[in-house]
């Protein structure tokens, strides 16, 4: 029964990390835009980036669909990270926080398919962004539910001095 409550424990710990990581990822994407905005040289958009949280805080649905469009396009991509991460007790926060940036830059990829072969280095500059977004969002969920993976049960006290 202690294994069953463990695993889903760690199914919960999985998906609350995610959540929240989605969210300071997204705060992390309009900061990052916000601080760039104020170089010489900045492309106009980074500006309106900085702004439009105002517009998601003025209309809540607009914020919604933001998070929930991040969800679906970095959804297939975190959840196979995690389960390898789980599954292997992988613990590392730099591992987290690569895995992060490699799901943030995939969503940006599914979002804008032909980003890749477009050689304006504004764009690459927003592949970036995302990705230093996606680091953000890996520590955050490293401290959520990173630190203590694996989906087998910690041995107890007595378990660990009776295999000596």
């Amino acid at each position: 029964m202690s294994t069953a409550k463990h695993l889903m424990k760690r199914v919960l710990m999985m998906l609350a990390g995610y959540l929240v990581a989605i969210l300071v990822g997204l705060i992390a994407v309009v900061a990052i835009y916000a601080a760039l905005s104020s170089l010489p040289g900045a492309p106009a958009y980074f500006d309106l980036m900085g702004v439009s949280p105002i517009a998601a805080l003025v209309v809540p649905p607009l914020g919604m669909f933001i998070y929930f469009l991040t969800v679906v396009v970095t959804a297939p991509q975190t959840l196979i990270f995690a389960l390898i991460a789980e599954f292997f007790s992988l613990r590392s926060a730099l591992l987290h926080m690569l895995f992060g940036a490699a799901a943030a830059a995939g969503g940006f990829f599914l979002i804008w398919p032909g980003a890749a072969e477009d050689v304006d280095p504004e764009r690459w500059a927003d592949i970036g962004i995302i990705a230093a977004a996606g680091l953000v969002a890996g520590l955050v969920y490293w401290l959520i539910a990173g630190r203590d993976a694996g989906f087998r049960r910690p041995l107890s006290e007595r378990e660990r001095l009776a295999r000596g």
